[in-house]
């Protein structure tokens, strides 16, 4: 880890006060009367909405109505659509949370007047005006992370690569299908300017992953930093909307509770 990194983990841990794992926060039901129920995911590329299913689990038990996205990952124009479309399906004020490209995603779809807060997971936050590919101009690149391309302009991640880069943190057996089921991205999208830029009138938290092998760390805290995020790190892999459940339902529990004030 480079000096620049450490200096800012250093900050941010300073800052926020969240530098430990886990948050004390109770995992409770939440109040009848608490004005934010509804929680919104929104997937990355090379996944799907299926690896929400313990941060789902989790909040569901606590009383959050929770929907998925499922992204076509076929231009950004098209996840916002398939964004919005769940927006629109809710019945009052909402959490909407990305993990990686779902940062890019939901930085656009988050105008939404339904969307009353934004979680960040491991996640992109370009600014208006901005590419995606943008966000790594300056940073480390990410070696581990080795992203082959089709023919016709489709991303996967290099098999031979997925546990290292992606989720060095799951079981050989689930990474394994991981890997096999990827969804490629249209690698176009990355070019694609954004009109919105939702983390300038919304709320917004972070949740970072330590060991993320897809971002350079200091690029993560950048980002996460700009956009007056309030953050937690974790010691997990890319795959942390995986294996870290209970530490990304409580920064959404958090989220909601504190938007409800």
């Amino acid at each position: 880890m480079n000096t620049k990194t450490k200096s800012l983990l250093a900050a941010t841990a300073l800052g926020a006060g969240l530098a430990s794992p886990t948050l004390s926060h109770s995992a409770d039901r939440i109040p009848d009367a608490q004005a934010v129920k509804n929680v919104v995911l929104v997937h990355g590329a090379f996944a799907d909405g299926s690896g929400w299913r313990g941060v789902y689990n989790e909040l569901t038990q606590r009383g959050y109505r929770v929907t998925i996205v499922q992204n076509p990952l076929t231009s950004l124009e098209d996840d916002v659509a398939s964004t919005k479309r769940v927006l629109d399906r809710q019945d009052g004020p909402t959490v909407l949370v990305g993990h990686s490209w779902g940062g890019t995603v939901i930085t656009e779809a988050g105008v939404n007047p339904k969307v009353a807060g934004l979680v960040y997971v491991s996640a992109l936050s370009p600014d208006a005006g901005e590419t995606t590919g943008q966000q790594y101009e300056g940073f480390a690149p990410a070696t581990e992370f080795v992203v082959e391309t089709t023919d016709d302009g489709f991303g996967f991640v290099k098999p031979e690569n997925f546990k290292s880069g992606f989720a060095h943190d799951v079981s050989d057996q689930d990474v394994v299908f991981m890997r096999d089921s990827q969804v490629p991205i249209n690698m176009s999208a990355f070019g694609t300017k954004l009109n919105n830029a939702a983390w300038r009138s919304k709320p917004s938290w972070a949740v970072i992953a330590t060991e993320d092998k897809a971002f350079d760390q200091a690029m993560l805290l950048h980002m996460a930093h700009r956009i007056g995020a309030k953050v937690t790190t974790v010691s997990a892999s890319h795959a942390l909307f995986m294996t870290q459940p209970k530490v990304i339902a409580d920064t959404i529990d958090q989220a909601a509770q504190t938007v409800s004030k």
